[in-house]
Protein backbone atom coordinates (compact mmCIF):
# COMPACT_ATOMS: atom_id res chain seq x y z
CA UNK A 1 0.00 0.00 0.00
CA UNK A 2 1.19 3.11 -1.26
CA UNK A 3 1.14 6.48 1.03
CA UNK A 4 0.81 9.70 -0.43
CA UNK A 5 2.39 12.59 2.07
CA UNK A 6 1.44 15.88 0.90
CA UNK A 7 3.41 19.00 1.84
CA UNK A 8 2.37 22.92 1.67
CA UNK A 9 5.26 25.40 0.36
CA UNK A 10 5.03 28.47 2.60
CA UNK A 11 4.87 31.46 0.49
CA UNK A 12 5.08 35.74 1.74
CA UNK A 13 2.13 37.16 2.87
CA UNK A 14 1.50 40.47 1.49
CA UNK A 15 2.69 41.90 5.05
CA UNK A 16 5.84 40.50 4.28
CA UNK A 17 5.93 41.34 0.54
CA UNK A 18 5.26 45.18 1.61
CA UNK A 19 7.96 45.14 3.76
CA UNK A 20 10.53 43.74 1.78
CA UNK A 21 8.96 46.24 -1.14
CA UNK A 22 9.87 49.27 1.54
CA UNK A 23 13.30 47.84 2.28
CA UNK A 24 14.06 48.09 -1.06
CA UNK A 25 12.60 51.60 -1.79
CA UNK A 26 14.75 52.35 0.95
CA UNK A 27 17.61 51.13 -0.55
CA UNK A 28 17.24 52.61 -3.77
CA UNK A 29 16.37 55.40 -2.84
CA UNK A 30 19.35 55.71 -0.49
CA UNK A 31 21.12 54.56 -3.98
CA UNK A 32 19.81 57.58 -6.08
CA UNK A 33 20.53 60.25 -3.71
CA UNK A 34 24.26 59.04 -3.02
CA UNK A 35 24.45 58.99 -7.03
CA UNK A 36 22.91 62.50 -7.65
CA UNK A 37 24.99 64.16 -5.08
CA UNK A 38 28.35 62.56 -6.46
CA UNK A 39 26.92 63.44 -10.08
CA UNK A 40 26.14 67.42 -8.44
CA UNK A 41 29.72 67.44 -7.22
CA UNK A 42 31.60 66.17 -10.57
CA UNK A 43 29.60 69.05 -12.52
CA UNK A 44 30.56 71.60 -9.60
CA UNK A 45 34.26 69.97 -9.69
CA UNK A 46 33.98 70.77 -14.06
CA UNK A 47 32.40 74.15 -13.19
CA UNK A 48 35.32 75.07 -10.97
CA UNK A 49 37.79 73.62 -13.44
CA UNK A 50 36.52 75.30 -16.13
CA UNK A 51 36.29 78.78 -14.75
CA UNK A 52 39.75 78.16 -13.23
CA UNK A 53 41.18 77.24 -17.01
CA UNK A 54 39.13 79.96 -18.44
CA UNK A 55 40.86 82.49 -15.78
CA UNK A 56 44.45 81.11 -16.65
CA UNK A 57 43.73 81.36 -20.19
CA UNK A 58 42.90 85.27 -20.11
CA UNK A 59 45.53 86.19 -17.88
CA UNK A 60 48.35 83.82 -19.74
CA UNK A 61 47.80 85.38 -23.20
CA UNK A 62 47.90 88.95 -21.69
CA UNK A 63 50.98 88.04 -19.82
CA UNK A 64 52.53 86.32 -23.05
CA UNK A 65 52.29 89.08 -25.47
CA UNK A 66 53.06 92.22 -23.03
CA UNK A 67 56.52 90.65 -21.96
CA UNK A 68 57.49 91.05 -25.72
CA UNK A 69 56.41 94.12 -25.50
CA UNK A 70 59.20 96.59 -26.77
CA UNK A 71 60.79 93.84 -28.69
CA UNK A 72 61.95 94.80 -32.34
CA UNK A 73 60.51 98.42 -32.43
CA UNK A 74 62.45 101.14 -34.36
CA UNK A 75 64.18 104.21 -32.58
CA UNK A 76 61.50 106.24 -33.42
CA UNK A 77 58.40 103.52 -32.82
CA UNK A 78 56.29 103.89 -29.30
CA UNK A 79 56.79 100.89 -27.06
CA UNK A 80 53.15 101.28 -25.38
CA UNK A 81 50.74 103.08 -27.29
CA UNK A 82 47.67 103.49 -25.09
CA UNK A 83 47.25 102.44 -21.45
CA UNK A 84 43.21 102.63 -20.61
CA UNK A 85 41.53 100.83 -18.20
CA UNK A 86 39.89 98.49 -20.40
CA UNK A 87 42.53 98.59 -23.16
CA UNK A 88 46.45 98.17 -23.49
CA UNK A 89 48.00 98.84 -27.49
CA UNK A 90 51.66 98.22 -27.68
CA UNK A 91 54.32 97.72 -30.09
CA UNK A 92 56.49 94.06 -30.37
CA UNK A 93 57.87 92.05 -32.51
CA UNK A 94 55.94 89.14 -32.24
CA UNK A 95 55.10 87.13 -35.02
CA UNK A 96 57.93 86.64 -38.19
CA UNK A 97 57.17 84.73 -41.40
CA UNK A 98 61.29 84.53 -41.32
CA UNK A 99 62.27 81.29 -40.81
CA UNK A 100 65.30 81.67 -38.68
CA UNK A 101 64.46 84.82 -37.38
CA UNK A 102 65.19 84.80 -33.48
CA UNK A 103 63.83 88.31 -32.44
CA UNK A 104 60.47 86.98 -32.94
CA UNK A 105 58.29 85.36 -30.25
CA UNK A 106 57.31 82.68 -32.97
CA UNK A 107 57.73 81.91 -36.92
CA UNK A 108 54.86 81.32 -39.13
CA UNK A 109 56.03 81.38 -42.59
CA UNK A 110 52.64 81.08 -43.78
CA UNK A 111 51.55 84.58 -42.33
CA UNK A 112 51.33 87.85 -44.36
CA UNK A 113 52.59 91.34 -43.93
CA UNK A 114 49.50 92.45 -42.78
CA UNK A 115 50.20 90.06 -40.03
CA UNK A 116 53.92 90.38 -39.38
CA UNK A 117 54.99 93.99 -39.79
CA UNK A 118 54.56 97.61 -38.15
CA UNK A 119 51.42 99.29 -38.74
CA UNK A 120 51.60 102.06 -42.10
CA UNK A 121 50.52 105.81 -42.29
CA UNK A 122 47.81 104.49 -44.61
CA UNK A 123 46.54 101.97 -42.61
CA UNK A 124 45.55 103.94 -39.78
CA UNK A 125 43.12 102.78 -37.26
CA UNK A 126 41.26 103.65 -34.12
CA UNK A 127 41.95 101.26 -31.27
CA UNK A 128 39.11 99.39 -30.33
CA UNK A 129 36.77 101.08 -27.59
CA UNK A 130 38.35 104.32 -28.07
CA UNK A 131 38.59 107.48 -30.02
CA UNK A 132 42.96 107.42 -30.26
CA UNK A 133 44.11 106.81 -33.38
CA UNK A 134 47.44 104.91 -34.18
CA UNK A 135 49.33 105.56 -36.11
CA UNK A 136 50.51 108.70 -37.81
CA UNK A 137 53.31 107.87 -39.21
CA UNK A 138 55.63 104.73 -40.90
CA UNK A 139 58.15 103.46 -38.78
CA UNK A 140 61.37 102.64 -41.39
CA UNK A 141 64.27 100.15 -40.82
CA UNK A 142 66.84 101.09 -43.60
CA UNK A 143 64.25 102.39 -45.86
CA UNK A 144 61.79 99.21 -45.04
CA UNK A 145 59.10 98.83 -42.87
CA UNK A 146 59.79 98.02 -39.20
CA UNK A 147 58.68 94.44 -37.73
CA UNK A 148 57.11 95.17 -34.85
CA UNK A 149 53.45 95.05 -34.87
CA UNK A 150 50.53 96.47 -32.96
CA UNK A 151 48.80 94.20 -30.65
CA UNK A 152 45.81 95.45 -28.71
CA UNK A 153 43.86 93.48 -25.75
CA UNK A 154 40.34 95.19 -24.84
CA UNK A 155 37.80 93.77 -22.65
CA UNK A 156 34.36 94.38 -24.36
CA UNK A 157 30.48 93.90 -23.03
CA UNK A 158 29.41 90.69 -23.97
CA UNK A 159 26.04 91.38 -25.75
CA UNK A 160 24.97 87.46 -25.80
CA UNK A 161 24.40 86.85 -22.41
CA UNK A 162 21.64 87.63 -20.11
CA UNK A 163 24.01 89.44 -17.77
CA UNK A 164 24.77 93.24 -17.81
CA UNK A 165 28.28 92.78 -16.10
CA UNK A 166 29.54 89.91 -18.26
CA UNK A 167 32.83 90.69 -20.37
CA UNK A 168 34.91 89.46 -23.54
CA UNK A 169 38.80 89.72 -23.59
CA UNK A 170 39.72 90.15 -26.96
CA UNK A 171 42.99 90.67 -28.89
CA UNK A 172 43.44 92.60 -31.95
CA UNK A 173 46.83 92.76 -34.05
CA UNK A 174 47.59 95.50 -36.72
CA UNK A 175 44.37 96.37 -38.59
CA UNK A 176 43.58 92.44 -38.45
CA UNK A 177 39.52 91.34 -37.29
CA UNK A 178 39.71 90.51 -33.26
CA UNK A 179 40.35 87.37 -31.91
CA UNK A 180 38.19 85.80 -29.09
CA UNK A 181 40.38 84.95 -26.01
CA UNK A 182 38.25 84.49 -23.13
CA UNK A 183 34.37 85.23 -22.07
CA UNK A 184 32.65 84.78 -18.58
CA UNK A 185 34.45 87.70 -17.22
CA UNK A 186 33.95 90.52 -14.63
CA UNK A 187 35.49 93.26 -12.81
CA UNK A 188 36.45 92.74 -9.69
CA UNK A 189 34.65 94.76 -7.06
CA UNK A 190 33.85 97.22 -10.47
CA UNK A 191 37.69 97.96 -10.69
CA UNK A 192 39.46 98.48 -13.96
CA UNK A 193 40.81 95.51 -16.09
CA UNK A 194 44.30 96.96 -16.36
CA UNK A 195 45.95 99.32 -13.91
CA UNK A 196 49.66 100.67 -14.82
CA UNK A 197 52.91 101.05 -12.80
CA UNK A 198 55.40 103.85 -13.65
CA UNK A 199 59.00 104.24 -12.77
CA UNK A 200 60.13 107.48 -10.90
CA UNK A 201 62.98 108.89 -10.76
CA UNK A 202 64.45 111.62 -7.33
CA UNK A 203 67.68 113.20 -7.13
CA UNK A 204 67.23 112.71 -3.00
CA UNK A 205 65.69 109.01 -3.58
CA UNK A 206 66.50 105.97 -5.18
CA UNK A 207 63.92 105.50 -8.23
CA UNK A 208 60.89 103.70 -7.62
CA UNK A 209 57.86 102.11 -9.60
CA UNK A 210 53.79 103.19 -8.26
CA UNK A 211 50.75 102.90 -9.42
CA UNK A 212 49.62 105.62 -12.36
CA UNK A 213 46.48 106.96 -11.10
CA UNK A 214 43.09 105.97 -12.23
CA UNK A 215 42.61 109.55 -12.32
CA UNK A 216 45.13 110.09 -15.18
CA UNK A 217 43.91 107.18 -17.36
CA UNK A 218 43.75 107.12 -20.43
CA UNK A 219 47.35 107.44 -21.66
CA UNK A 220 48.20 107.63 -24.89
CA UNK A 221 51.47 108.37 -27.06
CA UNK A 222 49.89 111.02 -29.26
CA UNK A 223 53.45 112.31 -30.37
CA UNK A 224 54.39 110.10 -33.77
CA UNK A 225 57.95 110.21 -33.32
CA UNK A 226 58.87 108.43 -29.96
CA UNK A 227 62.20 110.39 -28.08
CA UNK A 228 61.46 113.43 -30.65
CA UNK A 229 61.50 116.75 -28.85
CA UNK A 230 57.63 117.05 -28.74
CA UNK A 231 57.67 113.34 -27.14
CA UNK A 232 58.07 115.22 -23.53
CA UNK A 233 56.14 116.29 -20.44
CA UNK A 234 52.80 115.09 -20.40
CA UNK A 235 53.10 113.42 -23.58
CA UNK A 236 55.60 111.06 -22.80
CA UNK A 237 53.76 110.08 -19.19
CA UNK A 238 53.67 106.46 -20.99
CA UNK A 239 57.16 105.65 -22.11
CA UNK A 240 57.18 105.88 -17.84
CA UNK A 241 55.46 102.55 -17.76
CA UNK A 242 57.00 99.53 -16.75
CA UNK A 243 54.61 97.33 -15.57
CA UNK A 244 50.94 96.25 -16.03
CA UNK A 245 48.49 94.36 -13.52
CA UNK A 246 45.58 92.59 -15.34
CA UNK A 247 42.98 92.01 -12.65
CA UNK A 248 39.44 90.05 -13.45
CA UNK A 249 37.29 87.81 -12.23
CA UNK A 250 36.04 84.67 -14.32
CA UNK A 251 32.17 82.91 -13.64
CA UNK A 252 30.82 79.43 -15.32
CA UNK A 253 28.43 81.95 -16.79
CA UNK A 254 25.54 80.91 -14.47
CA UNK A 255 23.74 83.06 -11.98
CA UNK A 256 22.36 82.75 -8.22
CA UNK A 257 22.96 79.94 -6.39
CA UNK A 258 24.41 77.76 -9.27
CA UNK A 259 27.54 80.88 -9.93
CA UNK A 260 31.05 79.49 -9.42
CA UNK A 261 33.91 82.57 -9.74
CA UNK A 262 37.49 83.26 -9.39
CA UNK A 263 39.44 86.34 -8.97
CA UNK A 264 42.72 86.58 -10.87
CA UNK A 265 45.20 89.41 -10.45
CA UNK A 266 48.68 89.43 -12.29
CA UNK A 267 51.48 92.17 -12.74
CA UNK A 268 53.31 91.78 -15.85
CA UNK A 269 56.67 93.70 -16.12
CA UNK A 270 57.84 95.02 -19.03
CA UNK A 271 61.82 94.06 -19.63
CA UNK A 272 62.05 95.89 -22.82
CA UNK A 273 60.67 99.01 -21.49
CA UNK A 274 64.11 100.23 -19.20
CA UNK A 275 64.13 97.71 -16.39
CA UNK A 276 66.83 96.20 -18.71
CA UNK A 277 69.88 98.63 -18.00
CA UNK A 278 72.74 98.91 -20.55
CA UNK A 279 75.95 99.13 -19.23
CA UNK A 280 77.64 100.82 -22.18
CA UNK A 281 77.47 104.28 -22.13
CA UNK A 282 80.59 104.69 -19.61
CA UNK A 283 80.88 106.98 -16.91
CA UNK A 284 78.40 109.48 -14.72
CA UNK A 285 77.46 112.31 -17.77
CA UNK A 286 79.11 115.49 -16.67
CA UNK A 287 77.14 118.25 -14.97
CA UNK A 288 74.95 120.90 -16.99
CA UNK A 289 75.58 124.70 -16.52
CA UNK A 290 73.34 126.86 -14.50
CA UNK A 291 70.04 127.20 -16.83
CA UNK A 292 68.45 130.08 -17.63
CA UNK A 293 65.31 131.51 -16.72
CA UNK A 294 62.44 134.42 -17.78
CA UNK A 295 58.81 135.09 -16.79
CA UNK A 296 56.84 136.53 -19.39
CA UNK A 297 53.22 136.93 -20.79
CA UNK A 298 52.44 135.26 -23.62
CA UNK A 299 51.38 138.04 -26.52
CA UNK A 300 48.80 135.95 -27.80
CA UNK A 301 47.36 134.28 -25.22
CA UNK A 302 47.61 136.69 -22.44
CA UNK A 303 48.61 134.00 -20.01
CA UNK A 304 52.20 133.85 -17.45
CA UNK A 305 54.64 131.14 -18.61
CA UNK A 306 58.43 130.83 -18.00
CA UNK A 307 60.77 130.20 -20.45
CA UNK A 308 63.80 127.77 -19.37
CA UNK A 309 66.91 127.63 -21.75
CA UNK A 310 69.68 125.53 -20.89
CA UNK A 311 73.06 124.26 -22.83
CA UNK A 312 74.38 120.76 -24.05
CA UNK A 313 76.43 118.70 -21.33
CA UNK A 314 79.94 118.62 -22.34
CA UNK A 315 79.31 114.60 -22.78
CA UNK A 316 77.02 115.30 -25.60
CA UNK A 317 78.54 115.64 -29.14
CA UNK A 318 82.02 115.03 -26.64
CA UNK A 319 83.62 113.32 -24.06
CA UNK A 320 81.87 110.08 -23.88
CA UNK A 321 79.07 110.81 -26.31
CA UNK A 322 76.44 109.32 -24.19
CA UNK A 323 73.78 111.50 -23.36
CA UNK A 324 70.48 110.59 -24.22
CA UNK A 325 68.31 113.17 -22.66
CA UNK A 326 67.95 116.20 -20.19
CA UNK A 327 65.58 115.68 -17.12
CA UNK A 328 64.25 118.96 -15.65
CA UNK A 329 63.64 119.57 -12.06
CA UNK A 330 61.01 122.05 -11.02
CA UNK A 331 60.20 122.85 -7.00
CA UNK A 332 58.33 126.10 -5.33
CA UNK A 333 61.07 128.40 -4.19
CA UNK A 334 62.29 127.02 -0.62
CA UNK A 335 60.99 124.17 -0.66
CA UNK A 336 63.97 121.59 0.67
CA UNK A 337 63.01 118.92 -1.75
CA UNK A 338 62.95 118.53 -5.73
CA UNK A 339 61.08 115.58 -5.37
CA UNK A 340 59.97 113.52 -8.77
CA UNK A 341 61.47 114.74 -11.95
CA UNK A 342 59.26 117.41 -13.62
CA UNK A 343 59.49 116.38 -17.45
CA UNK A 344 62.31 114.81 -19.73
CA UNK A 345 63.79 116.50 -23.10
CA UNK A 346 65.29 113.90 -25.64
CA UNK A 347 68.90 115.24 -26.46
CA UNK A 348 70.04 115.79 -30.03
CA UNK A 349 69.74 119.56 -29.88
CA UNK A 350 72.70 121.62 -30.08
CA UNK A 351 70.87 123.73 -27.80
CA UNK A 352 67.55 123.48 -25.21
CA UNK A 353 64.28 125.51 -24.81
CA UNK A 354 61.22 124.94 -22.76
CA UNK A 355 58.23 127.11 -22.34
CA UNK A 356 56.50 125.83 -18.54
CA UNK A 357 53.03 127.01 -19.02
CA UNK A 358 51.84 125.66 -15.80
CA UNK A 359 52.91 127.97 -13.78
CA UNK A 360 50.66 130.41 -11.27
CA UNK A 361 50.79 134.60 -11.40
CA UNK A 362 53.24 135.50 -8.34
CA UNK A 363 54.50 132.38 -7.87
CA UNK A 364 58.23 132.16 -7.93
CA UNK A 365 59.45 128.56 -8.83
CA UNK A 366 63.13 126.88 -8.88
CA UNK A 367 64.28 124.77 -11.84
CA UNK A 368 67.34 122.78 -12.47
CA UNK A 369 68.80 120.07 -15.43
CA UNK A 370 70.63 116.91 -15.21
CA UNK A 371 71.94 115.18 -18.13
CA UNK A 372 70.99 111.22 -18.58
CA UNK A 373 72.77 108.56 -19.84
CA UNK A 374 71.10 105.22 -21.13
CA UNK A 375 72.16 103.11 -18.31
CA UNK A 376 70.28 105.20 -17.46
CA UNK A 377 72.54 107.51 -15.22
CA UNK A 378 71.60 110.97 -14.23
CA UNK A 379 74.61 113.88 -13.85
CA UNK A 380 74.68 116.07 -10.90
CA UNK A 381 71.91 118.48 -10.71
CA UNK A 382 73.01 122.23 -12.28
CA UNK A 383 72.80 124.88 -10.28
CA UNK A 384 69.00 125.98 -9.43
CA UNK A 385 67.38 129.10 -10.95
CA UNK A 386 64.75 130.93 -9.07
CA UNK A 387 61.96 133.11 -11.07
CA UNK A 388 58.90 134.84 -10.48
CA UNK A 389 56.12 134.43 -12.45
CA UNK A 390 54.62 137.57 -13.66
CA UNK A 391 51.21 138.77 -13.07
CA UNK A 392 48.89 139.49 -16.12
Amino acid sequence: MITVVETRRAGMTLIELLVALTVFSIVIAGALGAFQKETQVFRRGNERLGVLQNYRFAVNAVEQDLQAAGSGVTTQQPVLIYAGADVVAFNADYASRTAGDISAVYVDTAATDAEVMALKRPRRITLPATSFSYPDTTYLVGGVNGPAETIIFFFAEDSITARDDDYVLYRQANDLAPELVARDLLRTDDGPFFTYYELLTSDTAASRVVEVPSGVLPLAHSVPIHASPADTGAAARIDGIRGVRVELTATNGLAGDEEHTMEASRLVWLPNVGLVTSTSCGGKPLAVSTPGATGVIDATSGEPQVELTWSRSPDEGGGEADVVRYVVWRRLSGAGDWGAPYLSIPAGASSYSYTDRAVDPGVTYEYAVSAQDCTPTLSDQSGAVAVTVPTP
